[in-house]
């Protein structure tokens, strides 16, 4: 079985968690191959459908995996080969684009959302099932906080240190709420920016802040949230994408609101709980409820597999009806 995983290559790459998801499906001996999309909106998309004709023509693949929507718009222009979509969030959450989404959604084989409203929010009438993006347990685990800093270079701050979730310019992240609850608990405190950190850095970092801080107005199932949990470090966070139920009941997660006096009471709290009981156990909760991404690979090849039958059946049954 070989799979062309349709997506996004404005930023000049392959966004980490599709790069990651690929490779934990490749253990169980799927092939790959990349359709690396250039260009911005519905029409930029549109540009590229005849080099996925010319890409599809070249290598026999059994299925299209794409991500987002507009590549799973793109990707089911063409009808010889079956496609399946996952949604992220930034596709159904702009109402443009969930339009373009649910359109897409109806053409498709299959679809996957991250997030268990999003089902709803593009009434998806396909075969469709939640499956959060997992989380690599070998790259993102728990080390000591003190070797972690020094690894970092950071022992010369000897006052707490926040994490922030993303990079301080992307706007749905909300920096300036970030900054001003920051603020209101102490002047003193580091707020790291997570913008050009390489995949083992990121993991030390989170071992090396006394908490993550994520203050978006719109998001999927952040993978930052869940490589957090996996680091077994404290989360502060707005009630956004499935974060409410990553955290469940969890000592150590908390959920704020857009007030920022209210952010720095959670920001408090949880640097009180990092003080009083050093980390989490937000590892074992991620192992147990299947966000690993060895469990996730195994649900995603399922899909895979029940899309393939289905597609053979329909073959075959058009063949003897056309007899």
């Amino acid at each position: 079985m070989k799979i062309l995983v349709v997506c996004s290559g404005n930023s000049g790459g392959i966004s980490p968690f599709i790069r990651e998801q690929v490779a934990s499906l490749k253990k169980f001996e799927v092939g790959f191959g990349y359709f690396l999309i250039k260009g911005k909106g519905f029409f930029g998309y549109l540009k590229n459908y005849h080099r996925l004709l010319k890409e599809l023509k070249k290598n026999q693949y059994a299925l299209i995996h794409a991500h987002y929507g507009l590549s799973g718009l793109l990707s089911v222009l063409q009808r010889k080969v079956p496609v399946i979509i996952t949604f992220h969030g930034s596709d159904v959450n702009r109402r443009m684009l969930r339009i373009l989404s649910f359109i897409a959604s109806r053409l498709s084989a299959f679809n996957i959302f991250v997030n268990r409203s999003f089902p709803l929010m593009v009434f998806a009438k396909t075969m469709c099932a939640v499956i959060p993006c997992g989380v690599d347990a070998e790259m993102c685990y728990p080390l000591d906080k003190t070797v972690s800093r020094r690894k970092m270079n950071l022992t010369s701050a000897n006052h707490h240190i926040i994490l922030f979730s993303s990079s301080f310019n992307k706007a749905v992240k909300n920096y300036d709420l970030a900054r001003k609850s920051v603020d209101l608990v102490s002047k003193d405190i580091l707020l790291i920016e997570l913008k050009g950190y390489s995949r083992d850095e990121v993991s030390l970092l989170m071992n090396a802040s006394d908490l993550l801080l994520l203050t978006s107005t719109k998001e999927g199932s952040p993978q930052v949230i869940k490589e957090a949990m996996a680091c077994n470090c404290p989360v502060v966070a707005t009630d956004v994408g499935d974060i409410a139920w990553l955290f469940g009941e969890e000592p150590g997660y908390y959920l704020c609101s857009f007030d920022p006096v209210d952010v720095a009471a959670k920001l408090k709290m949880a640097l009180a709980f990092s003080e009083k009981n050093g980390r989490t156990k937000g590892r074992d909760k991620i192992i147990e409820m299947g966000l690993d991404s060895e469990t996730i690979a195994k649900r995603i090849i399922s899909v895979y597999e029940s899309v393939l039958e289905k597609n053979d059946w329909q073959n075959k049954n058009t063949h003897h009806n056309r007899c």
